[in-house]
C-alpha cells in the first residue's frame, strides 16, 4: 500500500469556514484517494492557509518545505492535491520542487490532472510540467490585474476593499453579498479610538510634532497607552494614521506597492482615491487632513534639499528647544542665535551630593571677545517674556473684533448650514419619488383598459421598485434630519461655552512652550536682539516693526 498525504491550501480566510472551500477540498481529495485500491490516506496532512502560491517563493513556504523534508525521510509515497495550482503557481520553482520530491520517491497527484510528476529522464514530461505552471503563473498575473482594475473602480466609488480595519474603525456587516455569496463588510467608527486619532492630528498640526514625538507622548499617557494597537504606540503606526485619507472620509487604494517581495510606500499622487468623501467614516475634517500633509511634506528631508524651497521657514523638530531659536538674530552682527544654555554645578557640604542647574540662554557665536559686540549671551527668560508680551498684544489687536469662541464655532455654523441644505435636498428627492408613484398608480386603470403604452404588470413592477427606493430614501432623510437636529441642539449650548472660552491674548500667554514656538514661527519673520532693544519684524502686517 502507498501512503498518501494530502496538501490543502486556501487563499483567503473566508475559505477556512466550516462550510467553505477547505472542507469541500478535503472531501474531494479523500474521495479521490479512495478510488485507488493500493492507496491509503496517512493521518498527517499538509495545510497552508491564506498564503498565496503566486506571491511567495517555495523557499519561504514552510508547509512545502516540511513536505519535502518528510519525503527525504521516506515517510510517504504520494502527495495528493485538488488541483495543480494548489501546490503553487510559479513556473520555474514548482517544476524544480516536484522533481525534488520525485528524487525522494514521492509522486504528486491531483484530482483534476492525475500524476504530474515526470520521470527524471523524461525531458518532454518536464517541459510539459514547466508549461503547466507557466500557465498557472500567467493566470494568477492576469487575475491580479483584473482584481486591481476592479478594486480601483470600486474605491473611486467610495467602496472599502477589505483587509484589516484601520485604527479608529471596526469591520461590520454591510448587508451585501459578493458574487461568490460571501458577506461583505464595511467600516464603522470606534468612538474612543476616533478621539485618539483627533488628538494625534492635533499634535501634528498645532504642535508640529513628528511621529516619534507623538508616539512617545501617547505612550507616556496611561489613557492613550491602553488604546494603543498591540499595546504600544510606534512611529510607523502614527505615520500610517497621519497619511491615511480614510480619516478624511476617502477610501484609498494603491498606497503601497509590492516590489521583489517588499512593500514600498507610494507618493500620494499615485494613490487611487474615492471621488467623494463618505461622511459616515469621516473622523478628521478634510481641510485639517490636507494641512497636516503639507506640513509633514515641508518638514521632510527631500523638501529641504530643493533649491527653490531654501527660503521657506519650517519647524523640523519641536522637542523642547528654545521657542525663539528659529527666528532670533544678533542685533550687533546679524548672526543667527543658537542655544547657549549655561550649566552650574555645586556640592552640598553636609552630604557631598552633587547638584546642577541650567540657565537657558540665546548665544551669538561671533560675540566672544569683540569690542563692537557688548554681549554674546541673552537671557532666554527675559527675552521670551518681552517677545511673548508683544505677540500677545499684537494678537489681541489683530483680533479685536473677534474672539476665540467665535473662531471655535464658526465651522459649526457652516456645518449646520450644510446639514440643513442636505436635509432639504433629501426631502426633495423623497417628494419626487412619491410623486412618481402617484403618477404610475394613476396610469394602472388605463393600462388595464389597454389605453397605455405599458402593461399593468409592468407598471405594478415599476411601482414596487419605486416603493423600495422610497423606503431607502426615507432612511436617508431620517439620517440627514438627525444630523441637522444634533447640530441645532449643539447651537443652543454655544453661548454658555462661549463665555467659558478666554480671549486670544490669554490663550497665547497660557500656552505651553511648544505651542508658542509654532505661533512665533507663523507670525514672526525675524527677531533682532541687542542689550538695549528687541526688534520684531512680523510677517505681512502693515506695521511690521515694533521696539521693546
Amino acid at each position: 500500500m502507498k501512503r498518501v498525504r494530502m496538501l490543502l491550501r486556501v487563499s483567503s480566510n473566508q475559505q477556512l469556514e466550516a462550510d467553505g472551500d477547505l472542507s469541500v477540498q478535503r472531501q474531494i481529495v479523500l474521495d479521490y484517494i479512495g478510488q485507488h485500491e493500493d492507496w491509503v490516506a496517512d493521518e498527517k496532512e499538509y495545510f497552508e492557509g491564506s498564503r498565496s502560491g503566486y506571491k511567495h517563493a517555495v523557499s519561504k513556504r514552510e508547509t512545502l518545505q516540511e513536505a519535502l523534508e518528510d519525503a527525504r525521510k521516506r515517510e510517504y509515497e504520494i502527495l495528493a492535491a485538488y488541483k495543480d495550482d494548489r501546490v503553487g503557481r510559479r513556473m520555474w520553482e514548482m517544476g524544480a520542487y516536484i522533481m525534488a520530491l520525485k528524487s525522494c520517491g514521492v509522486d504528486v497527484y491531483t484530482v483534476k490532472d492525475g500524476c504530474i510528476s515526470p520521470e527524471a529522464d523524461d525531458i518532454m514530461g518536464q517541459m510539459i510540467l514547466a508549461l503547466r505552471y507557466g500557465n498557472a503563473q500567467k493566470s494568477s498575473s492576469d487575475t491580479g490585474m483584473r482584481v486591481k482594475d476592479t478594486a480601483q473602480k470600486l474605491v473611486q466609488k467610495g467602496k472599502f476593499m477589505g483587509g484589516a480595519a484601520p485604527y479608529g474603525y471596526e469591520l461590520v456587516l454591510s448587508g451585501e453579498l459578493s458574487k461568490h455569496g460571501r458577506a461583505l463588510h464595511t467600516l464603522k467608527i470606534v468612538p474612543r479610538q476616533a478621539e485618539t486619532v483627533k488628538h494625534i492630528y492635533s499634535l501634528s498640526l498645532n504642535q508640529e510634532y513628528g511621529s516619534v514625538k507623538i508616539a512617545n507622548i501617547l505612550n507616556e499617557d496611561p489613557c492613550y497607552r491602553q488604546l494603543a494597537p498591540r499595546d504600544v504606540w510606534k512611529a510607523g503606526t502614527i505615520t500610517s494614521i497621519l497619511t491615511n485619507p480614510v480619516y478624511a472620509g476617502y477610501t484609498a487604494y494603491k498606497r503601497r506597492e509590492r516590489i521583489n517581495g517588499t512593500y514600498h510606500r507610494l507618493d500620494q499622487s499615485d494613490w487611487i482615491r474615492a471621488e467623494a468623501p463618505n461622511e459616515e467614516i469621516r473622523i478628521i475634517e478634510e481641510d485639517i487632513w490636507n494641512r497636516v500633509q503639507e506640513k509633514r511634506k515641508r518638514r521632510s528631508d527631500r523638501y529641504k534639499k530643493k533649491r527653490s524651497d531654501q527660503a521657506v521657514s519650517v519647524i523640523r523638530r519641536n522637542d523642547g528647544m528654545l521657542p525663539l531659536i528659529d527666528v532670533s538674530y544678533c542685533g550687533y552682527c546679524g548672526e543667527k542665535l543658537i542655544n547657549g544654555s549655561r550649566y552650574h554645578y555645586w556640592t552640598i557640604k553636609g552630604t557631598g551630593e552633587r547638584r546642577s542647574s541650567r540657565t537657558p540662554m540665546y548665544r551669538c557665536r561671533n560675540g566672544d571677545g569683540r569690542a563692537d559686540h557688548p554681549t554674546a549671551l541673552f537671557h532666554a527668560d527675559r527675552m521670551e517674556d518681552a517677545v511673548f508680551q508683544c505677540l500677545g498684544e499684537c494678537i489681541g489687536r489683530l483680533l479685536e473684533h473677534d474672539d476665540a469662541a467665535a473662531a471655535v464655532f464658526e465651522k459649526q455654523k457652516i456645518r449646520k448650514k450644510i446639514a440643513e441644505a442636505e436635509w432639504k435636498k433629501e426631502e426633495e428627492i423623497l417628494r419626487r419619488l412619491r410623486k412618481g408613484i402617484e403618477v404610475m398608480e394613476g396610469k394602472i386603470p388605463d393600462a388595464i383598459a389597454g389605453r397605455c403604452g405599458f402593461t399593468a404588470e409592468e407598471l405594478a413592477e415599476a411601482v414596487r421598485s419605486q416603493r423600495k427606493k422610497v423606503l431607502e430614501q426615507e432612511q436617508a432623510v431620517q439620517r440627514s434630519r438627525e444630523r441637522r437636529n444634533k447640530l441645532v441642539e449643539n447651537a443652543e449650548k454655544r453661548e454658555a461655552i462661549r463665555k467659558a472660552i478666554p480671549p486670544w491674548n490669554q490663550i497665547f500667554q497660557e500656552a505651553n512652550p511648544d505651542t508658542k514656538r509654532v505661533l512665533v514661527q507663523r507670525l514672526v519673520e525675524r527677531i533682532q536682539v541687542t542689550r538695549e532693544q528687541i526688534r520684531i519684524r512680523f510677517k505681512e502686517l502693515p506695521r511690521n516693526n515694533l521696539l521693546i
